[in-house]
């Protein structure tokens, strides 16, 4: 795999005004430039360290703006996508400001009705970030589960138990025989649910289901916080026998994922929440393939991508694009492979396609009410999600399947609606 000498970034831009000439502001406005000749920007630093308009390809037009422009269009709007690229010495191998150079100013240029930030490459300078430490590979040997996906769940209700009944829900859950369970994205540290307490609660609970059976859950314990507080509960996790924490990337940033990253012996298991605001308006904000490409750079081992029918606004054909670019490799020799996450309204019923459309089974499959509002129980509910697994790597229709499977056919029957 050939990487790029210059750093690369892909957009599609939406502008009243001619494309190559906005391009080429995005250019001045991200490097050497602004918005009138300065002192100082001679000919021979701009050759250095200015960005390039190295692609334009002009698309189609459109009479009302995507987003409220600054700018009058009598003619329409313009669509192209266009591709910057940056040499490597303006910032060096470094994420955080790498995120300031590819989607820094650009989304605010008045002569901007639309940007989308859709694809990144990088110079192997790069590689020298970890990556993920653990992967589908990683993750597996820890769970012992080897083939099909790990069957995962959401501690719910989000908040409002104590750390007692959230180890008796984690205990259930493992008696159920869940592969994975994770905090919700809102459970961290309140006063009612102390992060110290729920861990040992939560770990004596799973502890001693190991102990009894053999078989290890995977709980990814939300340790969000400040630098220090994320290390401090990784460490507790790690100490009491855990295998994950987890952490909400758009809260902690990317200075703090790499320090945790550097820090840690355990899988991340990298939450997305508040990618809406970043993505969910068509022409503005980020893609998800360059967006979780720097995640996977900084440690991610698992990156959620929603599901099939999920529960929020996102196409399918959008989530299996998000799960295609999680194994897309980043340099030669280091792919930087991170596990998809499937989660949002998921049930015995997406199980097929999601197979089918992903081509593989290496991914948590997490479900919520999936598992936990099963007219049967939770067992119930992991025992669906695991037949209806089972019939889409067999090739066998669930309906057909689930003759034999009286769990999957409940499930069928109570979501098929």
């Amino acid at each position: 795999m050939k990487t790029p000498e210059r750093i690369e970034a892909d957009y599609l831009l939406e502008t009243p005004d001619d494309p190559a000439r906005v391009a080429a502001v995005m250019a001045g406005e991200q490097s050497s430039g602004t918005f009138v000749p300065v002192p100082g920007e001679t000919p021979q630093l701009h050759a250095r360290a200015g960005a390039r308009v190295e692609n334009i390809t002009p698309l189609n037009m459109h009479t009302t703006p995507a987003n409220p422009c600054a700018m009058p269009a009598p003619n329409g709007y313009h669509r192209a996508k266009i591709t910057l690229s940056w040499p490597l010495d303006n910032i060096g191998a470094d994420l955080p400001n790498l995120m300031a150079t590819v989607a820094g100013n650009l989304f605010e240029l008045r002569q901007v009705s639309g940007l989308r930030l859709l694809d990144i490459r990088l110079p192997d300078a790069f590689s020298t970030y970890s990556g993920p430490q653990f992967g589908i590979a990683g993750t597996r040997a820890l769970t012992g589960v080897q083939t099909g996906p790990l069957i995962g769940t959401i501690i719910k209700p989000s908040v409002g138990l104590s750390p007692q009944e959230t180890a008796a829900l984690a205990g259930n859950l493992a008696r159920a025989g869940i592969d994975f369970i994770k905090d919700d994205e809102l459970q961290a540290d309140g006063p009612a649910c102390p992060f110290d307490q729920r861990a040992r609660a939560v770990m004596a609970a799973l502890n001693d289901h190991a102990d009894r059976t053999g078989k290890r859950v995977m709980y990814a314990f939300n340790i969000t916080g400040e630098v220090e507080q994320m290390r401090r509960r990784h460490d507790l996790v790690r100490d009491l026998g855990g295998t994950c924490v987890m952490v909400s990337l758009n809260s902690i940033g990317m200075a703090g994922m790499l320090s945790l990253s550097r820090h840690s012996t355990l899988p991340i298991h990298a939450h997305r929440n508040g990618w809406g605001y970043l993505s969910r308006a068509g022409m503005m904000g980020w893609a998800y393939p360059a967006w979780s490409k720097l995640w996977r750079l900084a440690g991610a081992d698992h990156l959620h991508v929603n599901g099939l029918g999920n529960k929020f606004s996102e196409p399918d054909d959008s989530v299996m694009a998000s799960v295609r670019s999680l194994s897309e490799p980043l340099f030669a020799g280091k792919p930087c492979v991170a596990m998809p996450v499937f989660s949002s309204g998921q049930t015995a019923v997406q199980a097929g396609e999601t197979y089918a459309r992903a081509g593989h089974a290496d991914c948590i499959y997490a479900a919520g009410g999936g598992i936990m509002a099963h007219p049967d129980g939770p067992a119930a509910g992991v025992a669906s999600l695991r037949a209806a697994w089972e019939a889409a790597i067999k090739g066998i229709p669930a309906a057909e399947y689930a003759a034999n499977h009286p769990a999957l056919q409940s499930a069928l029957q109570a979501y098929g609606k």
